[in-house]
């Protein structure tokens, strides 16, 4: 078992990335080389801006190519949750922005020819508890409703083998529309898009310092000094404080997946017979979905830290994988690995411009929860926009957005959220 991700040892950075050395001055510095950055980048530069897009690794190491590959419709937060919060309208609107944003990326895709294995096989949410399952009934009820969508299924736990291979849940609810890619070959694909258009690559160049000068920025790196008119942090569940206004707003918890070695044709249609991304209901929920080349790849977390083994993790994992598919008990595991979430306490991504500190007029992007393939492409690509001035601002900017003090401080405060996580899956 190797305790490195699988996406990339899959698909390893292509040696043909355009990388760059760090340039002296660029209109947009943009801090982070995942999705966000670069779906920006790609906006930018197709303007005639000078984009640098910079990186503390390589070009999409972080989540960007560590995490599932899952293009799941809405936000973290529930949907009755935001119109209780935001009002109907508002509501309505995001969830039409979440619906977007997977059109954005199958767009993009396509645009472009990215080979990155796209595909739109609907995703299953699958009932841990038989309670789970009659709040599917309410919730689907509530959906066409209140938002006129009518897509979602319910397959009720005497039929649910048609879907998944597994007798350990009490019931599905399907939507057609969640879709699946390669992350790897995605971030490298919208990379090689940007260094194409112009964007400057910059690896290996921790931002150290960030300075507000007078009409410019300064940012002092690993590899020297950039100057650029703006600057935008996209960088999600491994933001620093660089700016303490935006660090307030995010923290990081860890994530974990394993991937088994590549099963029979004939097993993976038994286990998932329509391809489908599941996850389950839990608050502790697993993920898992089958890779582009016949792998289960099995997700979650036990807590909430970064910091968990990766071989006790992958033990955990696969007893979980196992409760849930016995058939893959005596399958070798083949990766282990680990990628940071940015999440918010309001559990709703973050998009704006700092006002009123020493940072003053610093775009920012974070706080996709989970969801932030399709989330943070198109918060990117409007982010982009922003910057140019043909838009506004992204829908999440008009929404408040609570910050505190002791957010950069996750270490002493997340044991107790999963303790109470753990509490709530065992009564709830």
């Amino acid at each position: 078992m190797k305790t490195v991700p699988f996406w990339t040892e899959d698909y390893p950075r292509p040696a043909t990335l355009p990388v760059s050395d760090l340039p002296a001055q660029v209109d947009v510095a943009i801090i982070g080389s995942g999705y966000t950055g670069l779906n920006a980048a790609i906006v930018l530069c197709q303007a005639g801006a000078t984009v640098a897009v910079l990186d503390q690794a390589t070009i999409g190491w972080g989540a960007s190519s560590r995490n599932g590959g899952m293009l799941n419709p809405g936000l973290k937060a529930e949907q009755p949750l935001l119109f209780k919060r935001y009002g109907p309208q508002m509501g309505r609107a995001l969830w039409a922005w979440s619906q977007a944003a997977i059109d954005h990326v199958e767009a993009l895709v396509a645009r472009e020819q990215l080979a990155c294995d796209f595909g739109r096989h609907g995703q299953a949410v699958l009932a841990y508890k038989p309670s789970h399952f009659a709040h599917f009934k309410e919730e689907i009820a509530w959906f066409a409703r209140e938002l006129g969508y009518h897509d979602q299924v319910l397959v009720g736990a005497d039929a649910l083998q048609q879907e998944i291979g597994s007798a350990s849940y009490y019931g599905a609810l399907i939507d057609p529309n969640a879709a699946g890619l390669h992350p790897a070959k995605y971030v490298f694909g919208l990379a090689t898009v940007a260094g194409r258009l112009g964007a400057k690559l910059v690896e290996n160049a921790a931002v150290v310092q960030l300075r507000r000068e007078k009409n410019r920025f300064q940012l002092t790196t690993t590899q020297g000094v950039l100057h650029a008119t703006e600057v935008c942090v996209a960088t999600n569940g491994y933001t620093t404080n660089l700016a303490p206004t935006i660090r307030r707003g995010v923290f990081s918890a860890g994530s974990y997946i394993i991937t088994t070695e590549p099963l029979s044709p004939a097993l993976q249609a038994t286990l998932s017979p329509h391809g489908r991304m599941f996850y389950d209901s839990k608050h502790f929920l697993n993920y898992f979905r089958l890779t582009p080349d016949g792998r289960m790849l099995f997700g979650g977390r036990h807590n909430l830290s970064a910091q968990l083994d990766l071989r006790e993790s992958a033990h955990l994992l696969q007893k979980r994988m196992i409760e849930v598919f016995p058939s893959l008990a005596d399958v070798p595991i083949s990766h282990s690995w680990t990628g940071k979430l940015g999440l918010t306490f309001d559990l709703m991504p973050h998009s704006g411009r700092t006002v009123g500190d020493r940072m003053h007029g610093v775009y920012y992007a974070y706080g996709y929860a989970g969801h932030g393939v399709a989330v943070a492409s198109l918060v990117g690509k409007e982010l982009g926009e922003v910057i140019l001035g043909r838009r506004v601002e992204n829908i999440f900017a008009r929404l408040p957005q609570r910050r505190y003090f002791f957010t950069p401080y996750e270490r002493f405060y997340l044991p107790f959220v999963s303790a109470w996580f753990r509490f709530l899956d065992l009564v709830a």
